[in-house]
């Protein structure tokens, strides 16, 4: 779930709250945002293929983390903190299921591409499908620090996220037939 991405990224960016407070919600909103982002491509090109970097986000992450380090800034931390999320969300896509309708039936051997190797990871099934309950467990869990160190939006969005993620994951099976898929 993209939720359950949205929050990982988020729990990274936490201890900035302590670490570097004028910067943590630019953190946040990076890391939020990079944890969505590569899910965009369920709506243009080919899901976690279009948008899904594993490789190439991790470099970014060093990159602007490195530049972030050197030269601290709202922008500079937050781009960070995109590209660690989505690097961070493109890798584990791999730990997943496929990214078929039904992941339950295990039809698809694609769980992430790998741009530079040119070649698809097979699931790992860790996570039996986006919208499991060990998803959901996943969610809740990594909810817990952003929305203790947090206020304001960020909180307000990882709330707005676990409610999405209950409503999700009680119809996720039921969805492929509403919409007729």
């Amino acid at each position: 779930m993209a939720t359950t991405h949205a929050v990982v990224g988020l729990t990274l960016a936490a201890p900035l709250v302590w670490i570097a407070p004028e910067l943590a919600t630019a953190a946040a909103v990076g890391a939020l945002a990079g944890g969505v982002f590569p899910d965009v491509d369920l709506f243009v090109g080919v899901h976690r293929k279009t948008l899904h970097f594993p490789v190439y986000y991790s470099v970014a992450a060093a990159v602007f983390g490195a530049v972030a380090v050197a030269s601290p800034s709202t922008l500079t931390v937050a781009a960070a903190f995109f590209f660690l999320s989505a690097g961070l969300h493109s890798a584990s896509d791999w730990l997943g299921a496929g990214g078929e309708l039904r992941p339950w039936d295990r039809t698809s051997d694609r769980a992430v591409y790998v741009h530079p190797a040119k070649r698809w990871l097979r699931p790992r099934y860790l996570v039996r499908y986006d919208g499991a309950p060990e998803d959901l467990a996943l969610t809740l869990l990594f909810s817990v620090p952003g929305f203790l160190v947090f206020s304001g939006g960020v909180r307000v969005a990882v709330a707005v996220g676990v409610a999405v993620a209950l409503f999700y994951t009680g119809f996720r099976k039921r969805m492929p037939e509403w919409f007729g898929i």
